[in-house]
């Protein structure tokens, strides 16, 4: 009920808008940064964590739930299947905490998949050493859409076998086996 606590009243606003297309900055207006609280739906969950990333520097924190495959990916390891590009792109801007997982059985209707709660929260600065965003997330995302392919293949016309081995990447290796950092580094190389 608005209204109903004269204490939070001047705290909390309400925007009903396409949160793919709403600007996030309209609503510091200098006074801070903002704090997410959302449960996300699962068909826009990326694209929305992906926005998200776009305005880092405005936000204090995220918390989120969200279907718990896509709270797996979004902490994925290098090698394993649920790591991509969305592990790498987090990994290089914010930390995430799993905070606890919500079963079936706390909604109606209950639904057929397990929900995961997590803290976002993002870094002005990239954890480590990214020289061009830009580059680092064109490369990241021309590697995991043709994640089969081997790096050489991946980046052929932009960088060779021996220029890959000669930097320390095994030009046979999949993106899924790379580090965000190593992505930081070769996103350097093909630029």
């Amino acid at each position: 009920m608005p209204g109903s606590c004269p204490r939070c009243a001047h705290r909390l606003s309400v925007h009903h808008a396409d949160a793919l297309r709403f600007d996030l900055a309209t609503l510091t207006d200098g006074r801070g940064r903002l704090r997410v609280v959302g449960n996300l739906p699962y068909n826009i969950s990326t694209p929305l964590l992906f926005r998200f990333l776009e305005y880092r520097e405005l936000i204090a924190d995220l918390h989120l739930m969200l279907q718990r495959e896509v709270v797996d990916r979004m902490l994925a390891a290098p090698g394993s299947k649920q790591y991509g590009r969305l592990t790498i792109m987090l990994a290089a801007w914010t930390r995430i905490e799993r905070c606890f997982d919500v079963g079936p059985g706390a909604f109606r209707p209950p639904p057929r998949v397990f929900s995961s709660v997590v803290r976002v929260l993002p870094r002005a600065t990239a954890r480590f050493p990214v020289g061009d965003a830009d580059a680092f997330r064109r490369l990241v995302a021309l590697a995991f859409s043709m994640r089969r392919k081997t790096l050489r293949r991946i980046l052929k016309g932009r960088l060779d076998a021996a220029a890959l081995a000669a930097a320390g990447f095994d030009p046979t290796a999949r993106p899924e086996t790379l580090s965000p950092e190593e992505f930081a580094r070769l996103s350097e190389l093909t630029r």
